[in-house]
Order: C-alpha cells, then structure tokens, then sequence
C-alpha cells in the first residue's frame, strides 16, 4: 500500500478515537493521531539512534529516536511499537512503557506513546527507512544536538529533552527522576 493510503486512527485532544483517515488526509488536515517513539539502550547505557534514509518524505537525513511510526487504524500502541520495532531494526525486546506526550506542534499532532528497553541484541536496519544507525552516549547525544540542533527532527529534541533527567537504566528500561 502507498504510505500516503495508510489509514490512522483520528483522535481528539485526550486521545480518544473519533474516526479514521488516511495519512495524507490527517497530515493535510492537521489532525490529531498517534505514534510511537521507542529508545533502544545497550548495557553500556548508549542510546541507539537512526538517520532518518533521504527517500522519507518527513524528516529525510535526519537523525531521530531508534524507531518510530504512525499507529495504524485498529492498533494499539504496544502492537505498533512492537511492529515498528522489529520492521525497522529486525529486533524483539522487553519494551516497557516510559513517558506519553500529549499531540502538539513539535509531535506533529500526535499523541505519542514513548517506549524503551534494554537490549546488546544484533540490530540490522532496514534500508529503505533507515540510512544509518549507532549507539551513542548520552552525553554525545546531548553534545550534538546542542550544536547542530537542525541534524535531528523536532520530535527527538523535544523528547530527548525530556528524557535528559534520567535516573538509571536498567533491564526494565529507563527510569525518570520525578520532578513533582
């Protein structure tokens, strides 16, 4: 099917389905729907990040979270990140729930359902979505965007500058430190 007939799930502000479009339809429009992020951290505490491949129509060369989608119309959240997860770096992991972002300018109006795990599992990306891949330290990570800031979508740099406050990583995936 062509990426632009994929049909979504409609949502309103509290992320409640209302209907159903096809992607061209809600990206035209500018409706709220879904999508998921999923941080993939080794043992060493390196964060796996992808270059978006240049053929992608959002955000071509640019690098973002190691794996992310659009959840599909009769998905939930866990189904699509596992099927994100496995259609773009060929990996099955222990995804644990991690944060949810309410849809705003910087989501691209989604209500987006972060995931992370823990894994030193091969990851093998698949070329058509992804240009390159690696694992990076936080720190680097924080160094990069805070110099080339226009090298990673808007929605990594909102999100990685949530996550920045982590506690620890651990098997069970990240831990936030609580700020309320």
């Amino acid at each position: 099917m062509n990426v632009e007939n994929e049909i979504y799930n409609v949502v309103d502000e509290n992320d409640r389905v209302i209907g159903t479009a096809s992607r061209k339809q809600i990206h035209k429009r500018n409706l709220l729907h879904r999508s998921v992020h999923i941080l993939v951290f080794n043992s060493r505490n390196e964060l796996f990040l992808q270059k978006r491949a240049l053929c992608k129509d959002e955000n071509p060369g640019l690098w973002d979270t190691s794996s992310a989608g659009h959840v599909d119309a009769g998905e939930s959240y866990d189904e699509c990140a596992h099927r994100e997860l496995w259609e773009e770096l060929s990996l099955k992991a222990n995804l644990k729930t991690s944060l949810k972002i309410s849809a705003c300018q910087e989501t691209y109006n989604e209500h987006v359902q972060v995931y992370s795990c823990v894994t030193d599992a091969e990851i093998i990306i698949n070329q058509e979505e992804i240009s390159e891949g690696a694992f990076f330290s936080l720190s680097k990570v924080q160094k990069e965007v805070s110099l080339n800031p226009a090298q990673f979508t808007s929605s990594f740099k909102m999100l990685f500058g949530l996550i920045r406050d982590i506690k620890y990583i651990s098997s069970t995936g990240i831990e936030l430190e609580n700020k309320f």
